[in-house]
Order: structure tokens, then sequence, then C-alpha cells
């Protein structure tokens, strides 16, 4: 690879894809000598590799077509200027991350661009609308994807696609103790602890948030020792408490990334809304159930559309319910309570699930060397190195990633 500088253009959407822009930068930054520099759209975690950000992130962080509807108009204007801005400055590569809607829409927009186009996190399109995965070989040169069966996937549709393992194996770094999460919070050692999970946007947390305070009431009836934590994002925080602020049963709220994973340890079940928070848990060992819902007019379309029968990536990625999921009619207060009063009273019920999620996370490449990050980054510098015609990086390496094309 050459040692001339080389500035790439990066975009993430939301909380998830900034944790996996922030990472795969540093990864970028270590392997890449000559210098690197970023701009493109992020948070806080890509601010600290050193992104220049267009605009706040926030602005793309919108789900489900009520939610989106008013947002276009704004949407629309800023796929013009982000496009402009690519245009303008010539990065040596354009890689999106994730949230779809806006960064595969950009990409088309360049098709005319001489730059490799990578994304990384493939879209669902294996779950719902199925017939808009051709259109991805035209739109993107490269995908980099995180789960095992996706490869394969769009092989069909040819699309050049590899699999780089899942993040989520770069947080066994950060497994909790349970001790620890006791000891802090002076809690009875014996008491069991629910940690609740209602999602990563406002939208989610606002939907999930009354549900779930129904349903601790329930579950507090029958195990009167109950306590409960709930996890969140800092940019969430002040929205969860005022919500909650009400409950009789009022949980313990933590904003820090890495104190999460004590409560996870500390945790006898986790009552989760649907995304890739069930990794970490999986990841952690913890039992879950999974909910979900949304407004009517998003919930109607998606139940027409989604062709896989779950929705849980542990359920998919063993094509079993390991993780009982409670979505839509479903997802009402005395069912999670019932479902959830099951597993807290049964240890038999939990290890059963605890060893259907170690299955799921050496699938997801847990055990394996080099982390998913760095198989990223290399990943995509062989891909510059292809677009210069000059050898990869690293040369000798052996090949990380299985490509399909």
């Amino acid at each position: 690879m050459s040692l001339r500088p080389t500035t790439m253009f990066i975009l993430a959407g939301e909380p998830s894809g900034d944790l996996l822009g922030g990472r795969l930068m540093r990864a970028l930054s270590a392997e890449l000598p000559g210098g690197l520099s970023f701009f493109g759209v992020g948070g806080a975690r890509m601010a600290e590799q050193g992104l220049e950000s267009l605009f706040a992130m926030d602005e793309l962080s919108l789900m489900g077509f009520a939610e989106i509807l008013p947002h276009v108009p704004r949407l629309l204007w800023r796929l013009r200027q982000t496009a402009a801005e690519i245009e303008r400055r010539a990065p040596d590569l354009v890689l999106t991350i994730d949230a779809p809607a806006f960064a595969l829409r950009l990409q088309r927009r360049l098709r005319h661009l001489d730059r490799p186009r990578v994304h990384y996190v493939a879209p669902q399109v294996w779950a719902w609308r199925e017939s808009r995965a051709a259109g991805l070989a035209r739109d993107i040169d490269h995908l980099l994807a995180l789960l095992p069966f996706e490869p394969p996937f769009f092989a069909r549709y040819a699309v050049p696609c590899s699999f780089v393992g899942h993040p989520i194996i770069e947080e066994a770094e950060h497994l909790g103790s349970r001790q620890r999460f006791f000891r802090r919070y002076e809690m009875p050692a014996d008491a069991p602890l629910l940690c609740i999970l209602p999602g990563s946007r406002r939208g989610e947390v606002t939907q999930h948030l009354p549900v779930l305070e129904q349903a601790v009431a329930l579950l507090w009836q029958r195990f009167p020792r109950l306590r409960v934590v709930l996890p969140t994002l800092r940019t969430l925080a002040p929205l969860v408490r005022e919500l909650v602020a009400s409950w009789r049963l009022a949980p313990m709220i933590l904003e820090d990334r890495a104190e999460r994973f004590d409560a996870y340890a500390a945790s006898t079940l986790a009552i989760a809304a649907s995304g890739t928070v069930s990794l970490e848990l999986a990841l952690a060992g913890l039992p879950m159930i999974t909910i979900y819902k949304t407004g009517p007019v998003t919930g109607w379309l998606a139940r027409r559309l989604i062709k896989v029968p779950h929705v849980n990536l542990v359920n998919l990625i063993l094509d079993r319910p390991a993780v009982p999921e409670l979505l839509q009619e479903d997802c009402r207060a005395e069912r999670i309570a019932a479902r959830a009063a099951a597993f807290l009273e049964n240890q038999g019920l939990r290890d059963a699930q605890r060893q259907a999620l170690a299955e799921a996370m050496v699938l997801l490449g847990r055990g394996s060397e080099p982390p998913p990050s760095v198989r990223a980054a290399e990943r995509v510098l062989a891909i510059l190195a292809e677009a210069r015609r000059e050898p990869p990086a690293r040369p000798g390496q052996p090949q990380l990633a299985r490509t399909s094309r």
C-alpha cells in the first residue's frame, strides 16, 4: 500500500453504527501507514477517532414509516448535501455503515464516481423485500457482513460479500462482575434482578416503557424482592428518567456502557427490545425475552413484508426459537410478565437458553482471531489496494474474509 495520505468518507446513522465505525476507524488507522483522515457523519465514538462530521448523526436515527415521513424533506436535503460534499472532496473510498434507508440511497447517487464503495452491515433484505438484493450489485462494490449466513444469500444476487465476524465479540473484554454490581448498589445478592432494555431509539423507548411498567408491576406482586435495572444511552437517559418517574418499583438507570455488563452479569433475566442488544445479552450468557411493538401502520406493513420466522438475531443464527419473542399484539404486560415469571422461577429454562446463547456466539466468531473490527479493516484496505492496483497491505497475511461473487 502506498504511503501517500488517504482520505475516507465514512457514515453511520445510529448509535450501534457509531460504535462499529469507531472501532473500524481505530483499526484502519493502526493498519494503514502514511496517514489517514476521515470525514462523513457519525457520533461520539467516531469523533474520538478523528471523524469530521458534516452534521449530527441523530438526524438519521429514525425508524418506522410514521416516524420518518415528517422528516423526508430534510433527509432528502441531507442526502443531496452529503453527495455533493463527497463529489467535491473526492475521498479514496466511500464507506457507509448500516442505516440502509439513507446510506444505500447515498451510495446509489455515487455510482458514477471512480471510487470503491463499501457498505458495512448487510441490509436485512433476506428478511423482507428480497427482490432488492439484486440492486445492491449496482449500488456498492463490496458488502461487509456480520452474520455467517449472509454471504451465501447475497452470492445468489452477484453481490460481492465478506463475512468479517460480528463486532459484539469484541465486547468480551468488558464482561462484567456480578459481585461488583451488587456491592456498588448495596443490593442483597439473593434478590432477583430484572434487566430491561426498551431500545436505542426515542420511538422504541416511548413505545415500550409504558407496557414494561405494567409488566414490572405484575412481576413485583409475585416476586416482592425483585429489583430492576435499566441500562440506556446517555442521549436517551433524560427521556427514560422522565418516563419511569412514576413507576412504583423504580429501576436503577445506568448510562455508562461498561457498567451495563456488570448489570448483565448480576441479572437473572432480561426483557429487551429486538435488536443487536440481544447479542450483547447472548455474549453475557443472560437469558432473555424479546419484545417489540411499533405503530399500527409500521406494524401492519411489517406483518405483510417480513419473510423470516424469527426477529431475534440469536434465533435467526440458530434457526430455531431459543429466545421467546413477544411482538406487536403479543407485546402485552400480562404476557410479558407470565413468560418472565416462568424464567425467574425455573433454573432449567435459564440454563437451557444459556447453552443456546453460547452456541450462537461460536457461530458469530467467538474464539477466532483477529477480532472482527480488524478483519473488517483489513478487508477495506484490500479493496482500496485493489482499486489502486497495488499489492494489498501486509502481504503474506492469510485471507481473513470469506468472499462470494
